[in-house]
């Protein structure tokens, strides 16, 4: 019962749209105007403001972390109750009742999940890989499966339990869903990785 009350609770916080409501507040626009059209933080940077950017991010991660640090830690939710838990703050952003069941990418939120599991190493592991992935290449589907292939074997490592082996798995398909435009593109190499690796 304690694993089903936090994985309403998840989705809840999941859905709450920080950048749309953050646009309209201190930017006074849709940010779903800009870009990709998505209702999340990097359409905030996209509308001209890094300082409201930067909340969105903390808040969308904030969002994730919150409920799964909350059920993992506070309130003793283990074993595979915590799978719905950790992919319910994602799946509330990526549709979200807030916005008719049409959100976001759930990258930020994902990373607060797993933040939440995988403190203090897992962070870095996960912002490092994006982080490099992203140099590496153009297409930003391509580096967040990638980082999550970096995940999965920072979790193998440090022996992680079978139910955090499945939330990662169903984080996988749900993050490869969002992502599913870049993915149906080829992964390209930036142009000085490509004359770099030409020497």
């Amino acid at each position: 019962m304690t694993a089903l009350i936090w994985t309403l609770i998840g989705f809840l916080s999941g859905s709450l749209p920080f950048s749309v409501w953050l646009g309209k507040l201190v930017l006074h626009t849709d940010i779903r105007r800009y870009g990709d059209g998505n209702p999340g933080a990097t359409n905030v940077f996209r509308a001209g403001n890094f300082g409201a950017g930067m909340l969105a991010v903390f808040l969308d991660m904030l969002k994730g972390a919150a409920p799964v640090a909350l059920a993992r830690y506070v309130f003793d939710v283990t074993g595979w109750g915590l799978v719905a838990v950790t992919v319910a703050p994602i799946l509330g952003h990526a549709f979200s009742p807030f916005l008719r069941f049409r959100g976001g990418k759930a990258l930020a939120a994902a990373f607060g999940a797993w933040t939440a599991h995988t403190v203090p190493f897992g962070p870095f592991v996960m912002g490092f890989s994006v982080f490099v992935f992203h140099k590496l290449q153009t297409i930003p589907g391509w580096a967040v499966m990638a980082a999550l292939t970096v995940l999965l074997g920072f979790l193998v490592l440090t022996a992680a339990s079978w139910p955090l082996l499945a939330a990662w798995a169903a984080t996988s398909v749900l993050l490869a869903w969002t992502h599913r435009n870049d993915l149906r593109q080829r992964p390209a190499l930036r142009p000085g990785v490509r004359k770099w690796l030409g020497r």
